[in-house]
């Protein structure tokens, strides 16, 4: 496989870093901003809302653009955006240098995503594109304890400038490596929200929205749950993340082994049983710190085992619009992500943070009633000019 490809992971790893690499430090952002930690918490909503929506728009409005010259010019729109959010004196400059991050960011890893596809023999198209998300994965799991370790030792802002630093170094990279390459018809955004009219498929989509909702609304807000409902203090912190993106990062790849032998159906549905589980279980074992971490793990590593089995669904439910469905999936999970955010948010301003697992949980059996309801219907099968029930 091109060895470009990895060049590319690593632009989508440091966009999709910037997600979430606040959420470790939303105590010290609210803080020094004067802003509730509820507030802040509308940083990572706001990001991830603008990300999902934005990247099948743009990629269509910048559909005859040369592909290496508007993936320079977008890293740049990108560093600009970070480099106002190192400096940004207040709450609302620094939500608009996330918007623009945001929709720089949603652009350059859909770029990602077909330059990755083009450049690599068609037998390895897929395997391309599933670097590309694993990247994006990466970031995921890896940005907020990035920015909690940076941010707890030199300040909030410094994570920002380390991605802005991350960026010039990418757009030398791409600047150097890739050649031109001139684009291809882009399918509109009307033509792919076309494709969920099949219900098999729309609530497949809806499981992962729900999922990464469920997940968010404690994960996004982990930080002042250790401090205040566990009583931990930075240090520890700094090692419960680490704990946690290890064990997310391992569970990625044990949800991969898990759809290879049980089939992705049978993986969506129980990991998604076992995940409820364990993030209903976390109020409950707070008193002690090795019981709390031994749930955690099994959260952490279900939080993304859940990825490779559904990607793998989604492709054997729709292999006629598999590259649409990937694209539309990664919306959906970052759609999951800003309403995590959201209602963590509200369950903090209105009550607690202890709350928010329990919060997080309804989120989740909602997502296995979703799961089970694609499971069991057949396909429609929706083309540009048809649709036709099988």
């Amino acid at each position: 496989m091109n060895k470009k490809v990895y060049l590319l992971a690593l632009v989508s790893f440091v966009v999709g870093t910037v997600e979430l690499i606040i959420g470790g430090t939303l105590d010290l952002v609210a803080a020094d901003l004067n802003v509730s930690i509820g507030r802040a918490g509308l940083l990572i909503t706001i990001f991830s809302l603008v990300f999902a929506i934005a990247s099948p728009v743009l990629l269509t409005a910048t559909a005859g653009v040369e592909r290496k010259k508007l993936t320079l010019w977008t890293l740049l729109i990108f560093f600009l955006g970070n480099m106002i959010a190192f400096w940004s004196p207040s709450y609302m400059v620094l939500m608009a240098a996330r918007i623009i991050t945001a929709a720089s960011g949603s652009l350059l890893v859909v770029l990602g995503v077909t330059i990755a596809s083009s450049i690599v023999k068609a037998e390895y198209r897929g395997r391309a594109i599933g670097v590309i998300f694993m990247g994006i994965s990466a970031s995921l799991v890896l940005g907020v304890p990035i920015g909690l370790t940076i941010g707890n030792a030199f300040g909030w802002r410094a994570p920002f400038l380390l991605i802005s630093v991350l960026t010039l170094l990418s757009m030398v990279a791409v600047g150097i490596s890739l050649q031109k390459i001139q684009p291809k018809p882009v399918i509109s955004v009307k033509e792919q929200i076309r494709t969920l009219k099949d219900q098999k498929i729309f609530s497949a989509q809806l499981t992962s929205f729900l999922f990464l909702t469920g997940h968010l609304t404690l994960y996004a807000y982990l930080t002042p749950f250790l401090k205040d409902i566990m009583g931990l203090n930075g240090s520890w912190v700094s090692i419960v993340y680490f704990i946690f993106g290890v064990a997310a990062v391992l569970g990625g790849g044990v949800g991969g082994m898990l759809s290879d032998k049980l089939g992705s159906q049978k993986s969506i549905i129980g990991i998604i049983i076992v995940f409820a589980i364990s993030i209903f279980m976390i109020p409950y074992v707070t008193f002690s710190l090795p019981l709390f971490l031994m749930v955690m793990v099994v959260w952490s590593a279900l939080s993304w085992a859940i990825t490779p089995a559904q990607q793998n669904y989604l492709i054997a439910s729709a292999p006629e619009s598999s590259d649409i469905q990937q694209s539309l999936n990664n919306s959906a999970l970052h759609f999951g992500i800003a309403a995590g955010s959201t209602v963590g948010s509200v369950v903090i301003e209105q009550s607690s943070v202890v709350h928010n697992a329990t919060a997080g949980g309804v989120f989740v059996l909602l997502a296995l009633a979703a799961a089970y309801f694609s499971i069991t219907r057949g396909r429609t099968v929706v083309s540009t000019n048809t649709v036709q029930q099988s």
